[in-house]
C-alpha cells in the first residue's frame, strides 16, 4: 500500500490579512483529508523554516494571503527547504504582489491598465494628484485594506493619510478611478476559468466586507457579457498570469464601465480566497472541479522552481 502524501497546509500568519488566511486554510485542509492525504495544519509563526525542517512535508499547501504570504517570502523559504509547494513561485508573487511593478509588466504585456501615480502617502495627501474621482491604495497589500475613493467633488485628498496610525506602509498608489462593474477571472494551470460578475451588496466596491460578510456580496457565473468582452476577459487573464510568472491558480479583477466601454485589469491575486464558497473555486466547480478536486489539483501541481 502507498503511503498517502504528506501535505503541510500554511495559514494564518501575522500580517493584516490573517483571518482571511485561516479561513482559507482550514477548508483547504479539510478537503485534502478527504482525497486521503495526510495534513497537517500549520499556523505560520516567524519560526515556520524549523518546523517544516522537523516536519518535512511531500507538500507545502500556501493558504497564506497578505505580505510574508503571497510575496514571495513564504516562498523563497520553501525554495531553501526543497519543499514543493503550489501557487506561483517567488517572483512571480512578488511581482503580483507590488501593485507599481505588476501594472508596468502587464501594460507591457498588452493587459489595459488604468493611469496612476506611485508617492509617498504624505504627498499625496498634500493635493490632488490627479483628477478626481480617483482610488489610493496601498502598494502592497491585499483583500482592499487601506483602499480609499476619493469622490469627483472631494476638495482634498483622504486625511487619513496623515495619521501616525496608517498601518499600511508609507508608499501608496493613486489610481484612476474607473466606474461601473467588478468582473473577475480566475486561471488555472494555463487556462481561463469563467468570468464573474461581483454584484457588491451596500459597498460602494469590492472591499472587505463585501468579500468576506454574509451576504456582502453576490456572484453572478457566468457574468452575463457580450461573447467578444467575455473573451476578452478570459484572455486578458491568462496574459497576465503568464506576463508576471505566475503559475497554479491565480485570479485578475477587472472594472468595466458600460457608458464608456472601457475596461481595466485592477491587479492579480496569486493566493485568491480558497474557502468553497470563495471566486476561485466557485469558478473550478463550474469547470467541472469541486471543491476537493481543485485541492487535489493544487497538490498535485506543486513544484519547487516555480
Amino acid at each position: 500500500m502507498t503511503q498517502a502524501k504528506h501535505i503541510a497546509v500554511l495559514m494564518g500568519g501575522w500580517s493584516s490579512e490573517r483571518p482571511v488566511s485561516l479561513a482559507s486554510g482550514k477548508p483547504c485542509a479539510e478537503a485534502l483529508r478527504t482525497c486521503g492525504y495526510d495534513v497537517t495544519e500549520i499556523d505560520v509563526d516567524r519560526d515556520i523554516a524549523s518546523v517544516l525542517t522537523k516536519l518535512s512535508p511531500d507538500v507545502a499547501f500556501n493558504a497564506l494571503h497578505g505580505p510574508f504570504g503571497e510575496d514571495g517570502t513564504i516562498q523563497g523559504v520553501l525554495e531553501i527547504l526543497n519543499i514543493p509547494y503550489t501557487h506561483s513561485g517567488v517572483l512571480g508573487s512578488a511581482l503580483a504582489m507590488n501593485k507599481e511593478k505588476a501594472k508596468f509588466v502587464m501594460g507591457a504585456a498588452g493587459v489595459p491598465i488604468a493611469d496612476s501615480k506611485v508617492l509617498h502617502r504624505l504627498e499625496a495627501a498634500k493635493k490632488h494628484v490627479l483628477q478626481p474621482p480617483y482610488v489610493v491604495k496601498p502598494v502592497n497589500e491585499g483583500s482592499s485594506f487601506g483602499v480609499l475613493i476619493v469622490s469627483a467633488e472631494a476638495a482634498h485628498p483622504p486625511q487619513e493619510l496623515y495619521s501616525n496610525e496608517w498601518p499600511y506602509g508609507d508608499i501608496v498608489m493613486v489610481e484612476s478611478y474607473v466606474a461601473g462593474r467588478e468582473l473577475t477571472c480566475g486561471v488555472m494551470g494555463n487556462s481561463a476559468l469563467g468570468v464573474t460578475d461581483i454584484i457588491s451588496q451596500g459597498s460602494p466596491f469590492y472591499d472587505f466586507d463585501a468579500k468576506y460578510a454574509d451576504g456582502g456580496s453576490r456572484h453572478i457565473l457566468p457574468a452575463e457579457l457580450p461573447t467578444d468582452l467575455y473573451e476578452a476577459i478570459q484572455n486578458h487573464a491568462v496574459t497576465a498570469h503568464n506576463a508576471l510568472g505566475c503559475r497554479g491558480v491565480s485570479r485578475a479583477d477587472f472594472r468595466f464601465d458600460e457608458a464608456t466601454e472601457e475596461l481595466i485589469c485592477l491587479e492579480v491575486n496569486t493566493q485568491p480566497g480558497m474557502t468553497p464558497t470563495s471566486l476561485v473555486p466557485e469558478m473550478a466547480a463550474h469547470a467541472g472541479f469541486d471543491f476537493p478536486a481543485l485541492m487535489n489539483w493544487m497538490v498535485e501541481d506543486a513544484s519547487c522552481n516555480r
